[in-house]
């Protein structure tokens, strides 16, 4: 049974008569199927979903991505990679199963693949947590992620959560430190990581995992601080203001492109990529191929370089500093007015300096 979302209504009942020209037993009995409507119908039915798809606002586009026929990060593993061996355990608490590791083959070349799993049945979704990590999954992250540090092996993640779990648990086990400690680790990595948002990359427990020498999303996918339903209710007191939230935080593919968020767009069939999930499949195939070959030839220092210069290039031009193209640091230009002010305050300093002193030796003159 196919899940259409609230401003689907007109594909939804196009797809209905389209189900009902196909099946030979009607109402009437058994009846001629007629090819050229049922051509005619699947046209109108691509015709409408292009038109719906290429005008969704950033709420709709936030629908989109937690659609629940979407694929979760489990398929594209089972389907992506060969010689897949899942890995568990952190050495420290347990096993987090909203988070799927192992090493794999691509194409003959040994990677790491993470993956975030929220579930493709309500079961499943319990098990795994909806997609929200704890502190363990974190910690078997970093744990692996060193590890294939260690042997040359670059990393594959398929980012998909609400967010970091946050139960009173999770916060006593060290959430926090451990989403720090993850980011750190992502950032110190001397192999390439590939992150790949393919539905929602929520908060702390998006960016845990996708500080990463490139970040990549799915065209429907979203990448914010916080939910709009939650942004909302801080902003407006009211869960209901989703739009606003949704445009305000500017949380969609294109928007995070256009402030370099993010490197690259993945493009989605027509209707999503839960319509045409093998599609999908291979335009990230292709994207992972071309980005994984740009970091071949680079050695340990140039990978780091490239990533750090990623993330302080962020904001550089359209942010809290402008006309600034350096990608050394965060240092602040002085203005005109701070170096005449520290002139001042020097001079200022040589004069009270040279009033203490002249005190001084009039004082030791009177003594003697």
């Amino acid at each position: 049974m196919k899940n259409y979302l609230n401003f689907e209504t007109e594909v939804k009942d196009l797809e209905k008569k389209l189900e009902d020209l196909k099946d030979p037993y009607n109402n009437e009995g058994i009846s001629e199927v007629n090819t050229n409507e049922i051509r005619s119908f699947e046209e109108k039915i691509n015709e409408k979903l292009e038109k719906i798809y290429s005008n969704l606002d950033p709420w709709q586009i936030t629908q989109v991505a937690r659609h629940e026929d979407r694929p979760r990060a489990k398929y594209y593993i089972e389907n992506l990679f060969e010689e897949f061996i899942p890995l568990s355990g952190d050495r420290f608490y347990g096993e987090d199963k909203s988070v799927i590791i192992g090493f794999a083959k691509f194409y003959n070349k040994s990677v790491l693949v993470i993956g975030q799993e929220k579930g493709e049945n309500l079961d499943e979704r319990l098990n795994r947590n909806f997609g929200m990590m704890r502190p363990e999954g974190y910690r078997k992250s970093i744990r692996l992620m060193e590890l294939a540090d260690k042997f040359k092996i670059p990393i594959v993640a398929f980012i998909d959560t609400p967010g970091a779990y946050p139960g009173v648990g999770a916060e006593e086990r060290g959430q926090a430190e451990a989403i720090a400690r993850s980011i750190e680790c992502c950032m110190k990595l001397k192999v390439p990581n590939i992150s790949i948002i393919i539905g929602e990359g929520g908060s702390g427990g998006a960016i845990a995992l996708a500080s990463a020498s490139k970040v990549i999303m799915l065209e429907n996918a979203i990448y914010s601080v916080i939910s709009p339903e939650g942004c909302a209710t801080i902003l407006w007191r009211d869960p209901k203001k989703t739009l606003e939230a949704a445009t305000a935080m500017r949380l969609t593919s294109k928007d995070l492109l256009d402030l370099k968020i993010v490197d690259e767009i993945i493009q989605e069939p027509i209707g999503g990529a839960h319509r045409d999930r093998e599609q999908t499949l291979e335009n990230i195939r292709g994207v992972l191929i071309k980005n994984l070959e740009t970091f071949e030839n680079l050695n340990d220092e140039e990978i780091i370089t490239q990533r750090k210069n990623k993330f302080l290039q962020i904001g550089r031009n359209s942010g809290f500093s402008s006309k600034s193209d350096s990608n050394i640091g965060l240092s602040i230009k002085k203005t005109n007015l701070d170096v005449i002010f520290e002139k001042i305050v020097l001079k200022k300093n040589y004069f009270i300096f040279a009033f203490i002193s002249l005190s001084i030796i009039i004082g030791l003159i009177y003594l003697l």
